[in-house]
């Protein structure tokens, strides 16, 4: 197993090598100047020359790459053009929200789809099975963006049971663990986990349809064992790849969430990309997804490895 892991591990620096080129790439060949967030309309060329010296960019893209993979390295992302901060600073403030935001998700959706993609497996075609799958179906094809909107409007604006915007009383920018700002989690996060429950549910019915036809589960109710027992086989047999599905999930919760933190002007990752985007902030932009695109790479390792403790076939 710590052979394995550490294979796996070598394996995730080309990929992280390759994701930073990609990052760097995709950010610099999008059209527009990125001092113009910051020069005044009647900037003189000698201010706008000497702004593109102190950020680099009278430089070739190749020395400019590795240059900003230096900084990196030394775990600096450089400092953002529209607000003057460094960039490590403001990504470590929104990244706790975004991963608070997604860790919540990420249970609420795991467990919704594995409780209706099992009863949705264990009684195929009977009306659990549909209203489970028809549940599962909902969560995938519904807008998301658009499901944050209509929660608003029903429980913030015409119950008045949970705050519509912001991570905590005041348009607070740092969540805590408490009653009150639990509140301001409640929504985003019913928002975000609708999609992954769907794909979960989906993905756990088939597998619990196709290991119930196995003939290891006949032989199981053959010798005697009870309807638990047999539960438990197929949970220990389903949970490899529903753990590989949840994993691929939260990468994409990590990465994806822009749209629902816009609507619930929640201050994550989400947010900080939006400003980013709009303003051309480039390296607040590259840190950004580049802090992403670690957390999704890691986590794939993370999903790997407990894959593999789980099933030895794996490994083999």
């Amino acid at each position: 197993m710590f052979a394995y892991a550490i294979q796996r591990i070598l394996y995730t620096l080309p990929v992280m090598l390759g994701v930073s080129v990609v990052c760097f790439a995709l950010v610099h060949i999008a059209p527009g100047d990125p001092l113009i967030s910051i020069l005044p309309p009647d900037a003189s060329s000698e201010l706008q020359e000497r702004l593109r010296i102190l950020y680099g960019f009278d430089r070739s893209y190749v020395e400019q790459f590795f240059m900003w993979l230096a900084r990196v390295l030394q775990g600096d992302l450089g400092t953002s053009i529209a607000s003057g901060r460094s960039v490590t600073l403001e990504v470590s403030r929104a990244v706790g929200n975004t991963l608070m935001l997604a860790a919540v998700a990420t249970v609420l959706g795991f467990t919704l789809g594995c409780l209706f993609g099992f009863v949705a497996g264990y009684f195929s075609n009977s009306p659990l099975d549909k209203l489970a799958s028809a549940a599962a179906v909902f969560g995938v094809s519904v807008p998301h963006y658009w499901l944050g909107i209509v929660l608003v409007i029903v429980f913030s604006v015409g119950l008045g049971w949970f705050p519509s915007s912001g991570a905590g009383p005041g348009g607070s920018a740092n969540w805590r663990f408490d009653y009150e700002h639990a509140l301001y989690l409640v929504l985003p996060a019913i928002t975000m986990a609708v999609i992954p429950m769907g794909i979960v549910a989906r993905t756990v019915r088939a597998l619990v349809a196709d290991i119930l036809a196995q003939e290891f589960v006949i032989g199981l109710r053959a010798r005697g064992l009870g309807q638990f027992h047999v539960f438990l086989h197929v949970v220990k047999n389903a949970a490899p790849t529903a753990l590989a599905v949840m994993g691929v999930q939260m990468g994409y919760l990590l990465g994806g969430s822009i749209l629902i933190e816009v609507v619930f002007s929640w201050p994550g990752t989400g947010m900080l990309l939006n400003t980013a985007i709009f303003q051309r902030d480039l390296p607040l932009l590259q840190g950004t997804i580049l802090v992403l695109a670690t957390f999704f790479v890691v986590l794939n390792l993370l999903v790997d490895l407990l894959q593999t403790a789980l099933d030895p076939r794996i490994k083999r």
